[in-house]
């Protein structure tokens, strides 16, 4: 179990509702089990459930759903992971993807689908990445305790003024000044025992 250390503030979406004046970014890790089919799997099951009925009522609701370009990178990665480990668990990914052009074809279409249907869902945040930015982000690496992806759609949120992440990365409760909208229990657990879960 992870000890979180909570300085942002942690909403449990399993009881929340969501409202027309809630701005969300939507983390990479609720996109890849919301548009990609083959992320499903029994174990995750349940928490796929958890968000993807929290990212309808959004949608009822008319919030405003955001996404960060640089979650393309994120997506592609993790769909050609899962893509490699279902053809087989033996093969290397750069022999993945240089020797098997029809699993390369199969990985295009289903970050494409994913990619598409993410962009007619919600609007992007933009970020640019040059050396101010990148400075930032190493910045922030000392004291926030989030891995380089995050880092940077971190800076797009706070370049945007958006405070609010829906995510199951529980490494999003260690950075002060916003609003994680989670269903991970290790989180809520945390931010319950240090007095930083919010109840709307």
């Amino acid at each position: 179990m992870v000890s979180y250390t909570v300085r942002a503030k942690v909403v449990d979406i399993r009881s929340d509702t969501p409202k027309k004046e809630d701005t969300f970014l939507v983390d990479t890790n609720v996109w890849y089990w919301l548009t990609y089919t083959k992320a499903s799997t029994p174990a995750l099951l349940p928490k796929i459930t958890h968000y993807s009925s929290y990212f309808s009522k959004a949608l009822n609701a008319e919030s405003f759903l955001l996404y960060n370009a640089l979650s393309l990178a994120e997506l592609a990665h993790n769909i050609e992971k899962t893509e490699r480990r279902i053809f087989s668990s033996k093969i290397k990914p750069k022999e993945y993807r240089h020797n098997h052009s029809a699993e390369r074809t199969t990985v295009f279409n289903e970050l494409e689908a994913a990619w598409s249907q993410v962009t007619s869902i919600a609007v992007c945040t933009d970020i640019l990445v040059n050396e101010a930015t990148a400075k930032a982000a190493l910045q922030r690496f000392e004291t926030e305790l989030l891995d380089g992806y995050d880092l940077l759609i971190l800076e797009a949120m706070d370049k945007a003024g958006v405070k609010q992440i829906i995510t199951d990365d529980g490494d999003y409760v260690n950075v002060s000044g916003i609003t994680v909208f989670t269903a991970n229990n290790n989180a809520i657990a945390a931010a319950t025992s240090q007095g930083k879960l919010l109840v709307r």
